[in-house]
């Protein structure tokens, strides 16, 4: 793997690193893993979200859904518009809540796709932690709203606002969200953190972890020596805090991920830790710390879980390619495209292929939902008559 540096993006990442083993020091020479996470993507003008590298596209690190295509977002409207129309019905603000909304890609295709269908939004607020990336969001969906002369008001947020009533998104958000990493030693499970040393940031196995940290599918046994996964703690603290604040309405996200029993099955045997440099895939976490994109797969079962536990009506659970298809994807390709026209149908077919194919995202890829109160918008209705989520719940 060639990856040639700049002078200054080596710096960057030496600065960072200087930082991540100053604190082990100070931490008697182990850091947790999850510490170690959240220093390397979130350090205020350091980490990798947080100090104005390009991270999304062809020129960035990875691409994303809505930046492949208009018509992920274009589809997703398809669940949304029965909830706004039911807000709208109730005399309730329409509102959607976005996290972590990249380049805002999926804002604006939301928008145009709710513009073309005749519905004009109230609000379309964003919580976003990286500044660079805010910046670009308003540049585009300012861009949108003055282009089509939307009524709809922006806001980014820096908190959740409390009891909130609408739509909350999520595209690729609880990847990024810092883990622990633990492992199987001796027929016991441990910490693994990080540690330094020979100026290097490596592994160092630290206390075992209390029996009532581990999730179930953990405790059995049969797993291998040296066996390495993930514990989400901060993940599902994050969705506790995102099921508490939404009073009324839908919860949609879309990430890479598994159910508990797939996630820790004895035969993976490495968990699902990645970083990610100009699209290649770095096992190393501790590869040019503060330049790399850090990710885990989501574990759903306890997202679900955690949402449950705050009141959720309803939980689902299937792959992309079942969402995006039961959504209308294939009818709004046809909308927007000619199949006569192979100039300009390709692309779109090439954007379908790369979006619902087993071999690309469209089973690794997992749209999650959960509902509030919904009966209250749509009387009579559940989770499941929405579209999109009308197929197998994976639950």
């Amino acid at each position: 793997m060639d990856i040639t540096l700049t002078s200054l993006e080596t710096e960057h990442s030496e600065l960072l690193k200087a930082k991540i083993a100053s604190e082990i020091a100070s931490q008697g020479g182990w850091l947790p893993f999850s510490r170690y996470m959240e220093i390397a993507l979130y350090e205020p003008g350091m980490g990798y979200y947080s100090a104005g590298a390009h991270k999304l596209g062809t020129g960035g690190d990875f691409t994303t859904a809505p930046e492949l295509s208009p018509l992920f977002g274009a589809a997703i409207c398809s669940t949304l518009l029965p909830v706004l129309e039911g807000l709208k019905e109730k005399g309730l603000p329409t509102q959607i809540l976005e996290f972590g909304a990249g380049t805002g890609k999926l804002a604006t295709s939301i928008l145009s796709r709710l513009h073309d269908l005749g519905f004009e939004l109230d609000r379309y607020d964003i919580i976003e932690i990286s500044p660079d990336l805010a910046q670009r969001q308003e540049e585009h969906v300012g861009n949108i709203v003055k282009e089509l002369k939307l009524p709809t008001q922006c806001h980014w947020l820096e908190e959740l606002p409390k009891n909130f009533k609408g739509i909350m998104l999520a595209n690729e958000v609880i990847d990024a969200v810092p883990c622990d990493v633990i492992i199987y030693q001796n027929g016991f499970w441990y910490w693994y953190g990080t540690a330094y040393k020979d100026s290097k940031l490596v592994w160092k196995v630290g206390s075992p972890v209390a029996q009532e940290l581990l999730p179930e599918s953990l405790l059995d046994g049969g797993f291998s020596e040296g066996y390495v996964t993930e514990l989400h703690a901060p993940a599902n603290a994050w969705m506790h805090q995102v099921a508490k604040h939404l009073d009324t309405g839908l919860f949609l996200t879309f990430d890479y991920g598994f159910p508990e029993s797939e996630y820790y099955h004895p035969q993976r045997l490495e968990g699902t830790l990645m970083a990610h440099h100009r699209h290649h895939a770095i096992q190393d976490p501790f590869y040019l710390p503060g330049l790399c994109d850090l990710t885990t797969h989501v574990e759903w079962s306890q997202i679900a879980r955690s949402a449950l536990t705050e009141n959720a009506d309803d939980v689902f659970l299937t792959n992309q390619a079942a969402y995006l298809l039961d959504a209308g994807i294939g009818d709004i390709a046809l909308e927007i495209g000619d199949p006569g026209n192979p100039e300009t149908f390709l692309p779109i077919s090439n954007s379908l292929q790369k979006l619902l194919s087993e071999a690309e995202m469209g089973e690794l890829f997992k749209a999650f939902a959960f509902s509030k109160n919904l009966d209250t918008l749509l009387p009579g209705s559940s989770l499941e008559d929405l579209p999109g989520l009308r197929g197998r719940n994976r639950l």
